[in-house]
């Protein structure tokens, strides 16, 4: 028996029969031991069974001790609603080994297990960047080589007075059936009444760069070189099975050969274990990913997994489609609403209705997503319309940010308070240094999620609305009750506190910083078109018709007088608050924040914050009838 074997049947007697031991740290550990007990049967039922028929009784005894143990360890596992999911595929999975069927079953049913407890309880199956060997052979040197031996051969200097004595890493047939999740697992836990211990004290990093290194160690320099040319000439057979760190981590040789040659997973595995940049590199964008991510939401929605469908749903419009947005409404608006369209469609089949209608949504979807290949496939953006595109982008979103600046200037013009206009300054100009900050954050630095923007967006566009709302009732009371004179005169240095001054910077920042985010970020998915002249042009011309709305803005309203100033601001406030309370919703339905209910008989309309969905008509309904309840409180106080 090997250790691997011993450590994970130790694993599970430990889990089963210790009740002393620390029970938080148990609850903690318990994802990760349930997982490699799983990993460990979907990769090696094929040494017990084949073709109905026990080949092994030791192996396939093991295999029935840790199904049954792997029920047993789900009880460890803290409270979660999909616990009863997880118990019913174990329980498939059991029934499967007892039934002794084929091994492709078996794997099909562990992964799925491991799928389903991977979404309730996230464990780390992969290294969050692309590991350092160097790093990874430094810490074997210093941490392993006394025991395993300085090739991994199991002979280290300190090897012979262990017992049981420690595992040779240049083993091939073992190596076959160990992932590198495992490996990492092993190091990041230890193994439990043997010598090798538990290397939690190092940083993740280095747990993963130890556990990539060791799994180079059962291959040599000529599989390396021959798995290059494979994955150097290859037609897309090898590469689509390696589309990331994840699958590098924890698929196995021996899950591999189901479909390639032996040789072949070996030589390629040798040459991605030594050079995991390519995998990172080969890592599914774009479509790809959207089409990865919906097939598996599908699946996950076919099996009864419904939290991981949404899931994989809302990744695959914020992983997948949102980062070529910007290129593709350059190119085609009207395909680009439609596939946005499209993926609420099919959001709120995974989430209410049934397996079918989620899967007509998939189809609509994938048929969109066709069309979109083939304009995404051209060489590049017409000039032409990169230009239109970076200046309509900047224009869209400029005129709403000028609108709320530009009635806060007047309005502190109009009542007399010019000292107060440098907060207002202060606050736009600050949200146009924080947007060339995000541009060199989200260009030279670090991606910017479709999450995190869509989150940001909304609450900046809740918090905007909710403000709004609240001064165009404000404005409305003062102009109805005609008492804004007086109001003015002898209210309006008390009213306008240190508190109120904090306001106005945050408004005029929160209202410009929203824009120039959305912008920022449109405008560097337009750069990888390689239009830059174009966009150059685009974004002078939006700037020159800003600067002349902005003016004709200041030189209308300067001229009325100032109850008309604020009977008209007040509304034109409070429509503002209606288009951005259905904006935000928006963003934040994106981000999965709230729920989707489509009702498709509602037109789209980008520019008044109208979506076709319950959630937005609602928040913008409801708005809309608090505006006109205190609208027509004050009209009548008036009157009386």
């Amino acid at each position: 028996m090997t250790i691997y074997h011993w450590f994970l049947r130790f694993l599970a007697a430990w889990v089963i029969f210790t009740g002393s031991v620390h029970a938080q740290g148990q609850e903690a550990d318990a994802p990760k031991q349930l997982w490699q007990l799983l990993d460990y049967v979907a990769v090696d039922y094929s040494g017990a069974v084949q073709d109905g028929v026990v080949v092994s009784e030791a192996e396939y005894a093991e295999m029935q001790d840790f199904v049954e143990n792997a029920d047993k360890l789900l009880t460890s596992l803290p409270a979660h609603k999909a616990k009863t999911q997880i118990a019913e595929a174990i329980n498939q999975l059991r029934v499967a080994v007892t039934n002794k069927a084929a091994d492709s079953d078996i794997t099909r049913l562990a992964h799925h297990a491991n799928a389903v407890l991977l979404s309730a309880y996230p464990i780390p199956i992969a290294p969050k960047s692309v590991p350092d060997l160097n790093r990874g052979k430094s810490l074997y040197a210093v941490q392993c080589v006394s025991c395993h031996g300085a090739t991994g051969n199991g002979d280290g200097p300190l090897a012979a007075t262990l017992d049981p004595e420690p595992i040779a890493f240049t083993d091939a047939d073992r190596a076959k059936s160990r992932s590198l999740m495992a490996l990492y697992q092993v190091i990041s836990q230890g193994v439990n009444g043997t010598s090798m211990p538990s290397f939690a004290r190092l940083p993740e990093e280095d747990r993963w760069a130890l556990a990539f290194f060791i799994g180079t160690l059962s291959h040599n320099e000529d599989m390396q070189n021959q798995g290059k040319i494979l994955w150097d000439n290859n037609d897309g057979n090898i590469k689509q099975r390696f589309t990331g760190l994840d699958k590098l981590s924890t698929l196995t040789e021996t899950s591999l050969t189901e479909t390639l040659p032996a040789d072949t997973v070996r030589n390629v595995v040798a040459y991605l274990r030594t050079h995991p940049d390519l995998v990172e590199k080969n890592q599914a964008k774009g479509l790809a990913l959207s089409r990865l991510k919906l097939i598996q939401s599908l699946e996950a929605k076919k099996s009864g997994n419904v939290p991981l469908a949404t899931q994989l749903a809302l990744s695959a419009y914020l992983d997948g489609f949102e980062p070529i947005e910007p290129m593709l409404r350059a190119r085609n608006k009207e395909l680009l609403v439609s596939v946005e369209t499209a993926m609420l469609d099919y959001r709120s089949a995974v989430t209410k209705g049934t397996v079918d209608q989620a899967q007509n949504a998939a189809d609509n979807l994938e048929r969109l997503l066709t069309r979109v290949d083939l304009i995404m496939q051209d060489s590049k953006a017409d000039p032409t319309a990169t230009f239109i595109g970076a200046a309509t982008i900047l224009l869209r979103e400029g005129v709403e940010a000028l609108l709320i600046v530009i009635g806060m200037i007047t309005f502190l013009k109009k009542t007399e308070r010019p000292d107060l206009l440098q907060h207002v300054h202060r606050g736009w100009i600050s949200a146009l240094l924080a947007g060339l900050l995000t541009w060199v954050v989200a260009t030279y630095l670090i991606g910017i999620s479709g999450t995190s923007r869509e989150v940001t967006e909304g609450i900046g566009s809740v918090l905007a609305s909710v403000v709004l709302l609240s001064v165009g009732l404000w404005m409305h009371q003062k102009s109805s009750a005609g008492k804004w004179q007086e109001y003015l005169k002898g209210q309006l240095s008390k009213a306008i506190s240190s508190k109120s001054v904090w306001a106005l910077f945050a408004l005029s920042f929160i209202a410009v910083y929203r824009e120039v985010f959305e912008t920022v970020l449109f405008y560097s998915a337009l750069m990888a078109d390689g239009n830059n002249t174009a966009l150059a042009g685009g974004f002078i011309t939006a700037v020159l018709l800003l600067a002349l709305i902005a003016w004709g803005m200041l030189y209308t309203s300067a001229r009325m007088n100032l109850g008309r100033f604020f009977s008209f601001t007040s509304v034109l406030v409070v429509i503002l608050a209606v288009v951005l309370i259905g904006k935000g919703m928006s963003a934040l339905q994106e981000a999965g924040w709230i729920g989707v209910n489509v009702i498709s008989a509602i037109p789209r309309i980008e520019w008044l914050g109208v979506y076709p969905t319950l959630e937005t008509i609602t928040s913008q309904t409801l708005v809309g009838l608090i505006a006109l309840a205190g609208f027509g409180l004050f009209t009548s106080k008036s009157n009386k």
